[in-house]
C-alpha cells in the first residue's frame, strides 16, 4: 500500500485493509459508520450525508470521528448515489466537513476527489472506541417474525427467509448490483430513503425486490434515524413497491402499523 493512500469502498461493512489510508466510501456518515471507520484505523474519511435526516443521523459520523481528531466529510446526496463509492469519487460534492477536515482545506461545494487528496495530508489519529453494537431483534409474532436489524449487511439468507425484515441502512443499491437488495428472501423489507437523492438512488432497491416478490418501501429521513432499525419501525412511509402497495403499504403511513399487520398474516 502506498504512502497515504485513498480507499474507495462501497460499503464500511466489507472493507480491505484502511489502516492509515482516506476512505471514501458510499456508506452513510451516520454513527455505526463512524465506529467502523475508527476500528479500521483510517486517517481520514468521506462518507455519503443521506440527506442529513432525524437528527442529523447521516452525519453523525463527522463528530464522532472529530471528536478524536481525525478529518471526516460528507457528500451531498443530490451530488452522487449513496451505495455507490464510486459515483462519490466521480460526482460527489463535499456537503459537510468537520473542523479537523475544515482545517486542512476541505470546504462544502468541493469536488469528493479534490477533497480526498487533501485529507491525504491528514495526521494519522490513534483512536479507540467501545463500539456500536449493531442491534438485532427478532419478535415473534403470529405469522411472521419481525426482524428489525441495524444493517442490511446483517441479514442472514436462511433465517430471516420469509421474515419481515425491518433495517436502519439505506434503500440504495450497494455498488449498484440489484443482487445485493437484500440477502434473504423476506416477505418484506424496509429501508431509509436517505433523502432519495440524485437518480432516486435512495430508494434503488425497491424495484430489484419487487421483481422478486418482495414487498418494500422506504421511510422517511427526516421521520427515522439511518442506521437504527428501531427508529425505521416507528418511521414515515415515504415510498413503496408494488408488491408492498398491494399488500396496503401507502406513503405517508406510519410504518409500525403496515409492518404489524404484515407480520401478523394480515
Amino acid at each position: 500500500m502506498s504512502a497515504n493512500p485513498i480507499v474507495v469502498a462501497a460499503t464500511i461493512t466489507k472493507l480491505p485493509d484502511c489502516r492509515g489510508a482516506v476512505l471514501v466510501t458510499g456508506s452513510h456518515g451516520g454513527a455505526l459508520c463512524g465506529h467502523l471507520a475508527i476500528a479500521a484505523g483510517v486517517r481520514a474519511a468521506i462518507f455519503h450525508d443521506a440527506g442529513g435526516g432525524l437528527d442529523r443521523a447521516g452525519i453523525a459520523s463527522l463528530d464522532l470521528l472529530g471528536s478524536f481528531g481525525i478529518a471526516a466529510a460528507a457528500v451531498g446526496h443530490y451530488s452522487c448515489r449513496i451505495g455507490d463509492a464510486d459515483d462519490v469519487m466521480a460526482r460527489g460534492r463535499i456537503s459537510h466537513a468537520n473542523p479537523a477536515a475544515a482545517r486542512l482545506g476541505v470546504a462544502t461545494g468541493q469536488a469528493a476527489a479534490e477533497a480526498a487528496e487533501i485529507l491525504r495530508q491528514a495526521e494519522l489519529r490513534a483512536a479507540t472506541t467501545p463500539g456500536l453494537v449493531e442491534a438485532r431483534m427478532v419478535l415473534d409474532r403470529p405469522a411472521r417474525p419481525l426482524v428489525l436489524i441495524d444493517s442490511a449487511s446483517l441479514v442472514d439468507a436462511a433465517v430471516d427467509r420469509g421474515a419481515v425484515i425491518v433495517t436502519g441502512s439505506h434503500g440504495g443499491l450497494v455498488g449498484g448490483k440489484p443482487e445485493m437488495a437484500l440477502r434473504a428472501d423476506g416477505f418484506a423489507a424496509v429501508f431509509n430513503d436517505a433523502g432519495i437523492g440524485i437518480e432516486d438512488a435512495g430508494i434503488g432497491r425497491l424495484k430489484p425486490l419487487d421483481q422478486r416478490g418482495i414487498a418494500a418501501f422506504v421511510v422517511r429521513a427526516d421521520s427515522a434515524r439511518i442506521g437504527e432499525a428501531r427508529s425505521s419501525y416507528d418511521g414515515i412511509i415515504s415510498v413503496v413497491n408494488d408488491t408492498a402497495a398491494r399488500l396496503g403499504a401507502v406513503p405517508g403511513g406510519k410504518a409500525a402499523e403496515v409492518l404489524e399487520r404484515w407480520a401478523a398474516g394480515s
